[in-house]
């Protein structure tokens, strides 16, 4: 499938990362609004730049745009590419309002084509193993979900500094302004709610906490920078979720049930470890022991945290293991490998895809339509909560997802599909 991506900003180059590690999706060009960044970009990867945004549009070769402009933008470039009969893949959120994304997912089915949006991290390694183990039994009935999205304290991070491949700065006053629950709370819901279910009615509190988080946004920005929402899910489960960028970085995502619990400690690691622990008067007594859990080794010598499962793998797992970087330098070959394998290796092509892959087969979207109008409600929902805090039913509602699909199960040609499942312990 022929795609174009709409914005080259320093998330552009993350996307970028794995684009190698899909050869059925052909990028046909690039448009961003700076024509120097357009450059920049088409020079470094050997795409085709577009002049305009409607000559992109106007090009009959072009199936897919994807849209990873800035969320103000995320609309009416999206609106735009529906109505010339285009695919859409959107980086969250969709839109800043309910009703715009409706009126997206209802301009989609009027010209025959589909829309679907970031984040694609269900697909990984990691969350599909936690998936397998709750629909197998492993902890019994699911009952609580704690995830955790701290991202460190940004005002000390640095970021001012941080620059990609193509020369695009690390977008710290959009991250401000838009502040980390309209741009991280996704990764979090997204795999939550595909486990659980839909969401039935949310408490929820967001405040900004830190001034002067940059010197071109002093004073307070009026966004919060933290946020924690309570959910109540029509299953009868309930789920915390924690946003900032004010405490230390803090990832960790545990499912608990009547018999145990399933832990990772990071969603942008799409082959973090994956802990289960079937609960024991033994297992469970030991965490009353500060050198128990000081030592989390001794710990596991009585059950404490669990035992690591072996992830399963589907046909793109290879996307996050090697360097698929397109010209890279020395440093950033170094760089790359130790960043893959202790901090962050996301491959944000995932969800386009499986999305391509859904086009060409005639299937139905995996994460349909109800389901990303649900999140995107969510997200709007604790956003805007404030320090008074809501308590609110939702409006939005889906059908359970099911088991998470092989990602590129139909086009990769890889012998694994023949497995039950398109997925295979390692």
């Amino acid at each position: 499938m022929k795609i174009a991506i709409v914005g080259c900003g320093f998330v552009f180059d993350i996307y970028m990362r794995t684009v190698r590690a899909h050869p059925e999706l052909e990028v046909a060009g690039v448009y961003d609004r700076r024509p120097e960044r357009v450059r920049a970009v088409a020079e470094h990867y050997g795409f085709h730049g577009y002049a305009s945004y409607d000559e992109l549009l106007d090009d009959p070769q072009v199936d897919m745009v994807v849209n990873l402009t800035n969320i103000g933008s995320h609309y009416e470039v999206s609106k735009r590419a529906l109505e010339a009969g285009k695919h859409v893949y959107s980086e969250k959120p969709i839109t800043t309002s309910v009703e715009e994304t409706r009126d997206l997912f209802d301009t989609a089915e009027t010209n025959g084509v589909r829309l679907g949006a970031a984040p694609c991290n269900i697909f990984s390694d990691s969350v599909r193993t936690m998936f397998e183990l709750v629909q197998s039994g492993a902890i019994g009935q699911p009952l609580l979900v704690y995830a955790e999205l701290d991202d460190n304290p940004i005002h000390l991070m640095g970021f001012e500094e941080v620059v990609s491949p193509t020369g695009a700065p690390w977008p710290l006053v959009e991250e401000i302004l838009e502040g980390c629950t309209y741009e991280h709370l996704g990764y979090h819901l997204i795999w939550i709610c595909g486990l659980l279910g839909p969401v039935t009615a949310v408490t929820a509190f967001s405040s900004e906490l830190i001034e002067g988080k940059a010197g071109d946004v002093p004073g307070l920005s009026g966004t919060p920078d933290y946020s924690v929402a309570n959910l109540h899910f029509a299953s009868g489960a309930a789920a915390r979720i924690t946003c900032s960028v004010v405490a230390p970085r803090d990832h960790r995502m545990r499912v608990i049930g009547r018999e145990g619990e399933i832990t990772t400690d990071s969603y942008r690691q799409y082959r973090a470890p994956v802990f289960l622990e079937r609960f024991t008067r033994r297992s469970l007594n030991a965490r009353k022991f500060q050198t128990l859990r000081a030592h989390r080794g001794l710990g596991r010598l009585l059950g404490m945290g669990g035992r690591r499962v072996k992830l399963l793998r589907n046909s793109k797992s290879h996307a996050v293991e090697k360097n698929l970087l397109v010209r890279p330098s020395l440093k950033q070959r170094l760089v790359g490998a130790l960043r893959r394998r202790e901090v962050y290796a996301q491959d944000k092509f995932a969800g386009i895809a499986q999305m391509a892959d859904e086009i060409s087969g005639g299937n139905p979207q995996y994460l349909s339509p109800d389901f990303l109008l649900h999140l995107n409600e969510l997200t709007l929902l604790v956003q805007g909560a404030g320090p008074g805090g809501i308590a609110v039913r939702t409006t939005t509602t889906f059908e359970p997802l099911g088991p998470i699909p092989d990602v590129g199960a139909l086009t990769s040609g890889d012998p694994r599909h023949d497995q039950p499942g398109g997925v295979r312990n390692v």
